[in-house]
């Protein structure tokens, strides 16, 4: 008997540059467990990352941001998208992000076949600043038989961004990571702590935030792990602060090298400004056993528990007293240890694709 088959995919390289990609890798190389073949598709990349998809297809399309070459960018990923429906024929379509511009393509081009989305935070945070982006993902959540979403507030935003039209096609699916068997990280004496922070350097990630506080701190190093539009930016921050010897910055790292890494560190930095889908590398150091200390955006105390300690997004002064805070207090640091370890337990990748597995089934029943 031939098994189903879902389309997926998200008009970006084939390479672990955020982590929609990355979650989607691991989710889908556990969707084969549950009785689901699928085909990824994909922009040009270098192609020699080592991702967890059986089949992939490469687009041709070059991209394009919102504006007024969006149109005609989407034009043109529909067209490619129509023939992987005739040439491959699925079972099911899952949309990633509710606004790029492969989700969109799928909406138009899906006919008969019933369509998932999947909301993953930066396509809902663009729709709620640009016009054309809010258009798209309300006609991606109205082709779409489910909208699933990773926690409760993102949800509510989506919910708000479609004027309530699709509340109940909302479904929140939590999302995971692979789970080690032991910690990697441990807590070391002394009182100078050696910091991280991981992932796309971007506006909304807002890492100058942790560069500023550890300015207002004394003796504790950071390393910005990463790459981005902000990396100069926060490099010439760094400068200007005088931290040129407390700051390190080293590139985008890929995920077994960053695991290997986190040995190396106290805690994790987690700053971001605005809406956070999930916070997948937060998540990652917590199962690594590193403490994280977050911006307390909405969704993210849920997701990081009590093994982490929270700030108020964007206050320099919260964060800096926190860092001393765990900087002078061994015991927290251990508390905290366990804590984070135990919290990512309850974030495994396994419990996300089968509830995704499980949605995909209600979705394809219906259509029949």
């Amino acid at each position: 008997m031939t098994r189903p088959l879902i389309l997926t995919g998200i008009d970006l390289p084939l390479e672990p540059s955020c982590g929609s990609t990355i979650w989607c890798s691991d989710v889908y190389a556990r969707l084969v467990g549950h009785g689901y073949d699928t085909v990824f598709a994909h922009l040009p990349g270098s192609g020699t990352w080592q991702h967890g998809f059986a089949t992939t297809a490469r687009l041709a399309s070059a991209k394009v941001p919102y504006g007024p070459g969006f149109d005609a960018y989407a034009d043109a990923l529909t067209d490619e998208v129509a023939v992987l429906i005739r040439e491959r024929r699925p079972d099911l379509i899952h949309a990633q992000h509710l606004g790029f511009g492969l989700a969109y393509a799928f909406a138009r081009a899906a006919g008969e076949v019933p369509m998932v989305s999947i909301a993953h935070g930066t396509d809902v945070i663009v729709a709620t600043e640009h016009k054309q982006a809010r258009a798209v993902l309300n006609e991606i959540a109205a082709a779409s038989v489910s909208v699933v979403v990773p926690n409760a507030a993102m949800a509510d935003e989506v919910d708000r961004l479609t004027d309530g039209r699709h509340t109940d096609r909302l479904a929140v699916v939590p999302w995971g990571v692979p789970l080690p068997a032991a910690p990697t990280a441990h807590p070391r004496a002394g009182r100078r702590l050696r910091l991280v922070h991981a992932g796309r350097l971007d506006a909304n990630k807002s890492t100058v935030t942790a560069i500023e506080a550890l300015a207002r701190t004394t003796g504790h190093q950071l390393t910005v792990i990463g790459s981005g539009s902000e990396l100069d930016t926060l490099t010439r921050r760094a400068a200007e602060l005088g931290l040129a010897d407390r700051v390190t910055f080293e590139p985008f790292l890929p995920r077994q090298e960053l695991f290997a890494r986190f040995g190396d560190f106290d805690a994790m930095l987690f700053t971001t400004r605005t809406l956070e889908a999930y916070g997948l590398v937060a998540v990652e150091a917590q199962a690594h056993g590193l403490p994280t200390l977050f911006s307390d955006v909405p969704g993210l105390a849920a997701t990081l528990g009590s093994g982490g300690l929270g700030f108020p997004p964007g206050d320099i002064a919260a964060l800096a007293s926190l860092i001393d805070h765990l900087a002078a207090s061994p015991a927290t640091r251990q508390v905290l240890h366990h804590k984070a370890f135990a919290n990512a337990r309850g974030h495994d990748i396994a419990h996300t694709a089968a509830r995704l597995a499980a949605l995909s089934r209600t979705a394809r029943e219906g259509a029949r």
